[in-house]
């Protein structure tokens, strides 16, 4: 969600924004003492939400309310002014919300409870792992990479296993195979640490879970053809061609449970 607030002086944008930021902590702002600036700035990016303060110099609130929905007609207005005179202008716009000042939590939850048009839900990024053939993992139809090779291996045994959560041991044990020694225990630390901080970067942590020594996967949060060939999903065998994650010799086996299933 993007909000936009504009007000000629300085202490009342700033006590606005701080306001509007306690009730709507995951918004983002863009602040604007200039109503040309904001209006430039509108004609660029799409505001869900724009918080005007009316009497302003040299373009009003209500004048800057009319070129935003010019080039947005569904930015939600909303006036703030310390002049009740202005209130029948205002509504003329068929504004979202009117707050006289001062700007409180409570006037703002009143008004953002009752937009005029409603916001759209933000898409979460989701990730989606390609098992059949190579193994390759994506957010946004974007390839996701990572600061180690085995970072990207580390995932995939994870989607193998269906959201079991999965020990230090048994990692170690497939990722290395019979070279696991007490070395790649902290070669380990940095793989998980490399995951998770990967996925938050890209808007996926919920994706992963971890606990004391183990480690998994919440399934719900990834779009995967293997999980879609389970599920018996129309389409999902015709996509599965005799290859699973086939980069790495520990996927046989379930490549040999898939082709049973056929």
């Amino acid at each position: 969600m993007k909000i936009m607030t504009v007000d000629n002086e300085k202490l009342a944008l700033e006590g606005m924004t701080r306001t509007i930021l306690k009730v709507l902590p995951e918004a983002e702002t863009v602040s604007f003492r200039d109503p040309q600036e904001a209006l430039e700035y509108g004609k660029k990016e799409p505001v869900d939400i724009a918080f005007l303060d009316i009497n302003m110099q040299p373009v009003n609130g209500v004048e800057l309310a009319k070129q935003l929905r010019s080039v947005n007609q569904n930015v939600n207005i909303i006036f703030t002014t310390g002049y009740s005179e202005y209130t029948g202008e205002a509504m003329k716009m068929h504004a979202s919300g009117y707050i006289m000042k001062p700007v409180t939590m409570e006037k703002v939850k009143r008004e953002i409870e009752d937009l005029r048009y409603p916001l759209s839900p933000e898409k979460k990024p989701k990730l989606h792992a390609q098992t059949f053939g190579n193994f390759e993992v994506f957010v946004n139809e974007e390839p996701v990479h990572f600061a180690y090779t085995k970072t990207k291996e580390l995932l995939a045994y994870l989607i193998d296993r269906k959201g079991s959560l999965c020990t230090n041991g048994e990692i170690m044990a497939i990722l290395w195979e019979d070279d696991a020694n007490e070395r790649h225990t902290s070669y380990l630390k940095n793989l998980r640490h490399d995951l998770a901080n990967t996925l938050e970067s890209l808007g996926c942590p919920e994706a992963l879970v971890r606990r004391r020594g183990m480690i998994g996967i919440v399934t719900s949060e990834i779009d995967c053809d293997y999980y879609d060939f389970l599920a018996g999903k129309p389409g999902a065998e015709m996509s599965y061609g005799g290859e699973y994650m086939s980069q790495y010799s520990w996927a046989e086996y379930t490549n040999g449970e898939l082709e049973r299933l056929l």
